[in-house]
């Protein structure tokens, strides 16, 4: 554009140095102009470009963090669900230890059997069945260990008698609990539910609450009558919520869909 006019001026001989010098300051802002357009539309691009990376990294972000959600919640219920077999792994331990106890009292009481057999004056089984028992420590480890041999009469046998004799010992209520035992294990579970109902109503401090609310529980739902072993079973989750019992209850109903 500018070059016909500087021609046509050139040809007339009328074009004064002060004139070429203004007509160069103009070309170079022209140049400039186009050179700053030309940054800004390239600033364009880029700030575009940016913008599209920035956007794919938002969306990889907020899909690892649900990622990341999706595995704490994963790792939360297995940590649930590893609790729940340790409360029954220590559970069974507990069991077990109590057995180890046992057989090692049985053991004592088989000693000293028979070193009392070969003093003068041994009792005979008649006198022992029908006076009343000079040890319910013995009485008691009798009936258990028939309980843990499957003897389940012969152990409710024990049970009673030592409640019978001795109500109000340490040991009363286990006896107590353990003749529930004795009948759930024979799948009595009206007569294992009377003993059960016994420890919550006349031993309600004592250590076999838990497991009795729990067997009561067990109890019902062998009878089908679910919605009351239910309400047993989370009322061990509800008074005992950290018990090895209570994870016992959690499984159980979370095998039933509840």
């Amino acid at each position: 554009m500018l070059a016909i006019p500087l021609s046509s001026l050139l040809a007339v001989g009328c074009v004064s140095s002060s004139d070429l010098d203004e007509i160069h300051s103009k070309l170079s802002d022209i140049q400039r102009q186009v050179l700053e357009l030309q940054q800004q539309t390239s600033s364009k691009d880029e700030v575009a470009a940016l913008g599209e990376r920035i956007s794919t990294q938002t969306e990889s972000l907020l899909k690892s963090e649900a990622d990341v959600q999706i595995s704490l919640e994963e790792l939360s219920r297995q940590i649930e669900q590893l609790q729940a077999n340790l409360g029954d792994t220590n559970y069974r331990l507990s069991q077990l230890s109590q057995q180890i106890t046992a057989t090692n009292q049985e053991l004592m009481a088989v000693r000293n059997s028979l070193g009392s057999n070969f003093g003068p004056t041994a009792a005979s089984p008649s006198a022992s069945l029908t006076e009343p028992p000079d040890d319910p420590q013995a009485l008691y480890d009798t009936a258990y260990n028939d309980y843990l041999r499957g003897n389940y009469d012969l152990a409710i046998l024990g049970f009673r008698r030592y409640s019978a004799n001795f109500p109000d010992t340490e040991l009363t209520d286990n006896a107590t609990y353990w003749t529930g035992e004795s009948y759930f294990s024979q799948a009595k579970y009206q007569q294992a539910i009377a003993q059960f109902d016994t420890i919550l109503t006349d031993y309600p401090q004592s250590d076999k609450t838990a497991s009795a609310i729990l067997k009561k529980g067990y109890s019902y739902l062998e009878l089908g009558l679910i919605e009351q072993g239910e309400v047993q079973l989370r009322n061990v989750i509800q008074q005992f919520p950290g018990s090895d019992e209570a994870n016992l209850a959690r499984q159980r109903l979370g095998s039933r869909g509840r």
